[in-house]
């Protein structure tokens, strides 16, 4: 099967609402003592089909915010929903974490655990099905919800892939 490419958005010309996944503390020890710092993982998504993730680290919890925010609007994607939902259900999986995703009915809201919800929550996503099995470091489920959601397509996108119309397509 060809190697599906999500679509790249440019974050300057949309609003960007960012949603705090996880905030760890490190600790580094050297001769003088202890030098603590702060990774945080944030999403980003303007609630109608775009969303980012981003990883940021510093000194103090508002700087590593504030980085994990600008990585994430520098990797932006674009997700197909559909009527609140996804188009299909969906398998995703990135190191030890492995997330399957799957449509829903008008309703039925967001099943899904923290770090999954932020991300289904931030594309735009009101009801979905959603289970995360194996890691459940929320960098990785993050991640691996992201190459989920990136390999969404929608009618329209593979009847212009085919080259058939949309008719084709369901009925095959």
């Amino acid at each position: 099967m060809a190697n599906i490419k999500a679509k790249r958005v440019k974050s300057s010309e949309i609003e960007l609402k960012d949603r705090l996944v996880s905030i760890n503390r490190v600790t580094k020890v050297t001769k003088g003592g202890r030098t603590f710092s702060f990774s945080a993982i944030v999403v980003v998504g303007n609630e109608n089909g775009i969303v980012g993730y981003g990883l940021g680290k510093a000194n103090e919890v508002t700087a590593a915010i504030a980085k994990g925010i600008d990585d994430a609007k520098k990797h932006l994607i674009k997700v197909p929903v559909l009527k609140g939902t996804v188009p299909h259900e969906e398998t995703g999986k990135y190191s030890g974490a492995r997330v399957y995703i799957q449509p829903a009915a008008p309703g039925t809201g967001v099943i899904a655990g923290g770090a999954m919800r932020a991300v289904l929550e931030s594309v735009g996503v009101t009801d979905v099905l959603a289970k995360s099995k194996g890691s459940s470091n929320p960098h990785s489920v993050v991640k691996a919800t992201i190459d989920a959601l990136s390999k969404m397509r929608d009618a329209y996108t593979v009847a212009e892939t085919r080259g058939v119309d949309l008719d084709t397509v369901f009925n095959g």
